[in-house]
């Protein structure tokens, strides 16, 4: 019973450090482009110009992503997943730290990369989750899936926070936009301690595999070609491209409708993450015990579509703190059940490369939204939320149609 739960806690411990890092900066960033006293482009620049290197800034995360989840994946399923983790979290740390500095030298070309160095190597999400699968049979796989949204959940809620206060000069005279990411260097740092004394390797059949930079598009043409993974990956981004449109839009309609600072923002960001947390490290298990994840996924990829048109419709703040729970719960259930539903696709060699699409995918889903919201916003800072909750229904329709009543008549 032992050997069972030590890789769990450590995998946890590993991804809520590195959430954690993730949370913080979730404050910081807009403020470099939109906030006269921290921004490190010039003053004089239009705000549509702003907003489309913002934009282009939140892609090339994704963008560096989509090549580097499933490289690494392959690359777990070959050498072991250790030895990836810790070679990635180095590539993180460096990229906290080159992030620092270009703000304090307010170097954009440098700011930019500095994202992109974190963006391949946050890529190890996928070997995160191939850890997991390791060490989990088919009816453990949500609960343990689970493990990684409650520290994604509880890294939620005090990163942002962290990162606000981190940035203010009001609190410690020396504190800047570039203390946070001083702090994430450091959290990373423990991070590479931590996975080299204490985490596992749970990988216990190396699998030769090739991998080269083109790894992401391979995968990608297989899992279109293959039926059962075409039709689970199509939903992975329609989901993906849906709660993306949520995510990185929900803050601009909260300030343009509601005249929310950072701080009101991130207070209710911390809110959804308690409640992300609560339904990820409690319902998840208690509902996989008792349901399979595909009969899970029927009702809450739709709960989630419906959720993001109902925080629409308050008029007060005290609405939106009743309504927005049901999006944590929504997508903190459709999370790790959709995770569990990919892995059973794989045998137990193949995790790796599995979810390295996976995260391929998610990642395609978010390069594109940061795009295109910008333009979406000039006619309603609604519009992305509603095209999102659009999209999710879109994949809730294709899970029911092509997926979901083919698994449960199995």
């Amino acid at each position: 019973m032992k050997n069972s739960r030590s890789p769990l806690f450590t995998i946890f411990l590993t991804v809520f450090i590195d959430m954690l890092g993730v949370g913080i900066i979730i404050p910081v960033l807009p403020a470099l482009f939109f906030d006269p006293e921290t921004s490190i482009v010039p003053l004089s620049m239009p705000e549509d110009q702003r907003s489309f290197l913002y934009g282009a800034l939140l892609a090339v995360f994704p963008l560096m992503q989509f090549f580097g989840a499933p490289m690494l994946g392959s690359l777990s399923d070959r050498f072991g997943r250790k030895p990836v983790l810790l070679i990635t979290q180095a590539g993180t740390l460096v990229g906290y730290l080159l992030l620092a500095v270009a703000i304090l030298w307010q170097n954009l070309p440098l700011l930019f990369f500095s994202r992109m160095l974190p963006g391949f190597t946050g890529g190890n999400i996928a070997v995160i989750l191939s850890s997991i699968a390791d060490v989990s049979d088919d009816k453990d796989k949500a609960r343990n899936f689970g493990l990684v949204g409650m520290a994604f959940g509880i890294g939620f809620i005090l990163g942002p926070t962290l990162g606000g206060l981190l940035a203010d000069d009001t609190i410690v005279s020396w504190f800047t936009a570039s203390t946070p990411f001083w702090f994430t260097a450091i959290l990373t740092a423990l991070n590479v301690l931590f996975i080299l004394y204490a985490f596992p390797e749970t990988l216990k059949q190396p699998r030769q595999v090739s991998v080269n930079p083109f790894t992401g598009f391979r995968n990608l043409a297989i899992s279109f070609s293959t039926p059962n993974l075409r039709r689970i990956f199509i939903v992975v981004l329609l989901l993906s491209l849906g709660f993306t449109f949520f995510t990185q839009f929900f803050a601009v309609y909260l300030i343009q409708d509601f005249s929310y600072s950072e701080k009101d923002i991130g207070l209710l960001f911390g809110w959804v993450g308690i409640w992300l947390a609560i339904t990820q490290g409690v319902v998840v298990p208690r509902l996989g015990k008792r349901y399979p994840p595909q009969k899970i996924l029927m009702y809450s990829i739709l709960a989630l579509s419906a959720s993001l048109v109902l925080v629409l419709q308050p008029n007060t703040a005290l609405g939106l703190y009743i309504l927005n729970p049901l999006i944590a719960i929504a997508q903190g259930i459709t999370s790790p059940n959709l995770t569990a539903t990919i892995s059973m696709q794989a045998s137990k060699d193949m995790q790796g490369e599995i979810l390295g699409i996976n995260q391929s995918m998610q990642s395609l889903g978010q390069l594109i939204p940061p795009l295109i919201g910008g333009y979406l916003i000039t006619f309603t800072s609604s519009l992305p939320i509603w095209v999102g909750s659009g999209l999710i229904l879109l994949g809730w329709i294709m899970f029911v149609v092509f997926f979901g009543r083919k698994k449960e008549a199995e």
